[in-house]
């Protein structure tokens, strides 16, 4: 069975949508998911065949506003790419 719950959003950015000319598209995915899992993830909901992905952890900020001081949580990426032929 595929966990649904490991891709969260598709990034857009400027940036992402200059990549999708080129075929690669970039999610937000779970802190525990891994190549494999997300590429069956990405082919089960939108049909279509993936050729490579690449996996980013991006870490936490430090914030702080006034005198308290906090934390932004990281997140992981996942720029996919797919076949010829596939968007």
């Amino acid at each position: 069975m595929i966990n649904k719950s490991l891709v969260k959003k598709p990034i857009i950015t400027e940036k992402v949508t200059m990549l999708s000319h080129l075929g690669k598209y970039s999610f937000l995915v779970d802190g525990s998911a891994n190549k494999s899992e997300v590429k069956k993830v990405i082919e089960s909901i939108y049909k279509v065949k993936v050729k490579s992905i690449n996996m980013i952890n991006i870490k936490g900020k430090r914030r702080r506003l006034g005198q308290r001081a906090g934390k932004i949580p990281g997140v992981r990426k996942a720029i996919v790419t797919l076949e010829k032929g596939h968007n």
